[in-house]
């Protein structure tokens, strides 16, 4: 069989020649390859253009938004708390997965097909899945601290730094289970959809690959997505029932508010109310997708096609872009800090948050005397 090249440069392939999208798999990545994917036509090289664009511009800035958390809580002395660590690994998490997984992805994207051979298709998934799942569990853990900071109060137990490194340890290792055990025999990771990446085989119906698959979305999805509703859940529970307690009392003080202004969009409860909306919603769209592509595969063959499962691909990655945005610009000492050493970074008015406390302590003081 004639061996060709459409590259000046890069891998050589053999042509299989039925025009499907199959046709560039490298000889050695063969036996890899599900025989589910040869009944697609090759995809219109200029998807391949697009993905690559998007790709290139998520990378950017997710390398971007999460070397800035990393570098501004790392040097900035008031945000080295012990629950901040819990941010600064959501943040090397993300940084880490787009660093290594984006520059290997674009390249096939280019080639059209995997040109790394076996070894880094295990590289490249365990990679992905360790610091996907790292991803997920360290939002888990940042939920978790907030819902024993804000509902359980001065009952809950403080936020140390052991403890703190001890949520890490286990975030690690439970990513390490998970992304480990394809490598022993437990499932494995295969090239998926259009062949440009690699991640759990999920075309495979055998007890092995399936029992895997199974565990690892009760694990690695449906776990910690319950854990973070049902702590934002009793979280803007607290808080409404905060904000009421605060309105009557200033009621009983014969003032307006406590506050300096009653702006409803500037209320603790209304800021903590979009954010859990937003991780809520930023968490769904994207690692919701990837999920059904999983079970379906796992179900079923019906409606996987090689274009919607590396777009399914892509929205996962695209978490990295939204996290140092919901969990680092939220926080007000963080504004503060990369206002100073970063300025172009930081639209709107930074607010410490002392001039309001300020302000209503002196309004029912003042309200105090004139009783």
């Amino acid at each position: 069989m004639e061996r060709f090249a459409n590259q000046p440069f890069g891998p050589r392939y053999e042509a299989v020649g039925n025009g499907s999208v199959t046709d560039k798999v490298l000889p050695e990545m063969a036996h890899l390859v599900s025989s589910y994917w040869s009944q697609f036509p090759a995809m219109d090289p200029i998807w391949y253009k697009i993905l690559s664009t998007y790709l290139f511009t998520i990378g950017i800035l997710a390398w971007i938004g999460n070397g800035t958390v990393i570098y501004i809580f790392g040097t900035t002395k008031s945000l080295r708390t012990p629950a901040n660590l819990l941010v600064i690994n959501l943040a090397i998490s993300d940084f880490g997965m787009m660093v290594m997984n984006t520059p290997m992805m674009g390249t096939n994207l280019y080639f059209e097909t995997w040109v790394w051979g076996p070894l880094m298709c295990d590289v490249y998934a365990a990679l992905g899945s360790a610091f996907g799942c790292s991803s997920i569990w360290s939002m888990c853990m940042v939920a978790l601290d907030r819902y024993n900071v804000i509902v359980k109060g001065m009952s809950g137990q403080p936020m140390t730094i052991k403890l703190a490194i001890f949520k890490i340890i286990f975030i690690w290792v439970m990513s390490g289970i998970w992304t480990l055990a394809p490598l022993f025999g437990w499932s494995r990771y295969v090239p998926e959809g259009n062949l440009t990446s690699c991640g759990i085989d999920y075309l495979n119906h055998d007890i092995n690959p399936m029992s895997y698959l199974i565990l690892y979305t009760v694990f690695v999805y449906i776990m910690p997505l319950f854990l973070i509703c049902y702590s934002y859940w009793f979280i803007i529970a607290a808080v409404s029932a905060h904000e009421k307690a605060m309105r009557e009392q200033a009621k009983k003080m014969n003032v307006k508010s406590l506050r300096s202004s009653e702006d409803a969009d500037k209320s603790a409860e209304g800021k903590l109310a979009k954010v859990a909306l937003v991780t809520i919603s930023l968490w769904f769209m994207a690692w919701t997708p990837y999920t059904v592509i999983n079970c379906i595969g796992l179900f079923g063959y019906e409606g996987l096609t090689p274009l919607n499962t590396v777009w399914g691909a892509c929205f996962a990655k695209s978490a990295t872009v939204y996290n140092p945005i919901v969990y680092a610009t939220s926080h007000p000492k963080y504004r503060i800090a990369l206002k100073e050493k970063c300025p172009c970074c930081v639209f709107g008015k930074v607010d410490d948050g002392r001039t309001t406390a300020s302000e209503g302590q002196s309004q029912a003081s003042e309200t105090e005397t004139k009783a």
